[in-house]
C-alpha cells in the first residue's frame, strides 16, 4: 500500500506544469492530502543543490518522495507558510504555525528553518480524530492499562509518560484527557500547559506557551495553581523551575500529567533527581512513570530467523526476519506497536532506592525485583510471538543500555 501511495505522489507532482500559475497551490494540496491518506506523521521538505527534495515519515522511519525543481522550492514553501498563517516576508528566522483542519480531518503544524540553499519546512500531520482516542486503543500492556486508569482516578499525584521524541507521548497523554473527560462527566475542571496545543480536547481549558510574551511553561503553570484546576496536563518537563512546580501542585492536591525525555523509567527519575528536584518530592508526588518506544510491526511476509547471528545478541528463543514485499513496499514491515514500562514510585524497595538517591540502575533492579516488566522484557516477548524483530528492536533500543545490559533477560 505504501509503495502505491509513493508511486501515486510522484507521479501526481512530477506531472504538474510548473509554468501553470497555481502550482505551488496545486503542489501543496497533492503532497498534504496524500501524506494524511497514507498516515505519514511528517513531510520533509529539503532545498538542496539539486532541487527540492522531499521525504515522509511512516511508523517512525524517513523514506525519500523524490527531488522537484529547486526554483519552484520557495514558492511550495511559501504557500506553506500561507496556510500556516505565517510570515511570508520572513525567510531568515525560523517560524511555526499551524494549518486548521476541517472537523475529522488532519491537522497538521508547519514549522520554518533557514538553510544554506533556502527554507525547510517540516509539516507535522496529527493522528485523524478517529484514530487513538482513548487508552485501550493505544496497545498499551494489560496491567500498565488497568494500573493508569486506576490512578487516573486519583486527586493528586503525578503521572509522567516518558520517551525520546516520536515515541507516542503526547498521544498518550491526549488518551488520558479523554478518558479523565469520560470519567468524570464534566465535574472536574481539567487544564493544559502545551506548547503547542496538538489536539483540542472538549470540556478541557487548553493553553500555550507565548515565550515572545514572557508566558513561559514555568510562569504559565504557576497561573494554572490559580484557576482551581484538580487535573492539569504540562505539554512537557524541560526544566527544574517546571518540574518544581508540577511536583509541588501533585503535593497539594491536583492530578498531574506530563511527558518528559528520557531512555527508561528509571532513567527519568534519576535525571530529575540530577536537576535538583528533592528526593522526598519525587517519592510523594510521583505516582508512576510510564516509559514506552514505538517498533514496527513485521509483514505478514516476515521468515524465521535461521542463524542465531540474527538474533543479534538478544536473549532469545525465536525470531523472525523482515523480508519485504510490496504490500509493505519492501520494508518488511507495516505499522507499529507499543513497549511500555511501568515504575510504580511506591512505599517498598523503589521508594527506599528514590529516597538513598540510586542511580538509573539500582532504580530499574528495584523495579524489576518488585514486578516491572521492562521495556527489553516486553521487547523480548514481541520478538518471539513473530510481532517484530531483533533488528527492529535494535534499531529502536539500541546496542547498549544505561540502565542495564544489552541482552534480554527472560
Amino acid at each position: 500500500m505504501e509503495a502505491t501511495f509513493r508511486t501515486q505522489l510522484s507521479t501526481e507532482l512530477k506531472s504538474l506544469n510548473p509554468a501553470d500559475p497555481h502550482y505551488a497551490s496545486r503542489f501543496v494540496d497533492v503532497l498534504l492530502s496524500t501524506g494524511e491518506r497514507c498516515g505519514a506523521s511528517d513531510l520533509h521538505l529539503q532545498p538542496t543543490a539539486d532541487g527540492l527534495e522531499l521525504r515522509w515519515r511512516r511508523d517512525g522511519v524517513l523514506l525519500p518522495l523524490g527531488t522537484f525543481p529547486s526554483g519552484l522550492a520557495a514558492d511550495v514553501v511559501t504557500r506553506l507558510k500561507v496556510l500556516a498563517d505565517l510570515l511570508t516576508y520572513r525567510n531568515d528566522v525560523p517560524q511555526e504555525g499551524r494549518i486548521r483542519a476541517a472537523a475529522g480531518a488532519v491537522e497538521m503544524r508547519v514549522s520554518t528553518f533557514p538553510t544554506l540553499h533556502g527554507e525547510k519546512a517540516v509539516v507535522r500531520l496529527f493522528g485523524a480524530a478517529a484514530q487513538y482516542q482513548l487508552l485501550d486503543e493505544l496497545g498499551l500492556p494489560d496491567e500498565v492499562l488497568d494500573r493508569t486508569r486506576r490512578l487516573l482516578a486519583e486527586t493528586s499525584g503525578a503521572i509522567l509518560i516518558t520517551g525520546p521524541a516520536g515515541s507516542g507521548k503526547t498521544t498518550t497523554l491526549y488518551a488520558c484527557l479523554r478518558e479523565l473527560v469520560q470519567a468524570a462527566g464534566g465535574i472536574r475542571n481539567i487544564v493544559t500547559l502545551e506548547d503547542p496545543v496538538e489536539v483540542e480536547i472538549p470540556q478541557v481549558a487548553q493553553s500555550q506557551v507565548n515565550e515572545a510574551a514572557g508566558f513561559n511553561l514555568a510562569t504559565g503553570l504557576r497561573s494554572i495553581l490559580r484557576q482551581d484546576p484538580e487535573v492539569i496536563m504540562v505539554g512537557e518537563i524541560r526544566d527544574r523551575v517546571t518540574a518544581e512546580v508540577a511536583l509541588q501542585a501533585s503535593l497539594t492536591g491536583q492530578l498531574v500529567l506530563s511527558s518528559f525525555h528520557a531512555g527508561s523509567a528509571a532513567g527519568a527519575l534519576s535525571r530529575l533527581s540530577d536537576m535538583g528536584i528533592e528526593p522526598y518530592i519525587l517519592r510523594s508526588g510521583i505516582l508512576a512513570v510510564i516509559s514506552q518506544r514505538l517498533v514496527r510491526r513485521l509483514c505478514h511476509c516476515s521468515r524465521d530467523a535461521d542463524r542465531p547471528e540474527a538474533f543479534l545478541g538478544l536473549a532469545v528463543r525465536h525470531a523472525r526476519t523482515a523480508v519485504g514485499c510490496d504490500e509493505c513496499a519492501h520494508t518488511g514491515y507495516r505499522g507499529r506497536t507499543v513497549l511500555a514500562e511501568m515504575l510504580v514510585a511506591d512505599a517498598g524497595a523503589v521508594g527506599q532506592a528514590i529516597l538513598a538517591r540510586a542511580d538509573a540502575a539500582a532504580l530499574e533492579r528495584s523495579a524489576v525485583e518488585a514486578g516491572m516488566v521492562s521495556r527489553w522484557d516486553r521487547a523480548a516477548r514481541a520478538i518471539e510471538v513473530g510481532i517484530t524483530s531483533p533488528a527492529e528492536v535494535r534499531r529502536v533500543l539500541g546496542f547498549s543500555d544505561q540502565n542495564g545490559p544489552p541482552t534480554l533477560s527472560i
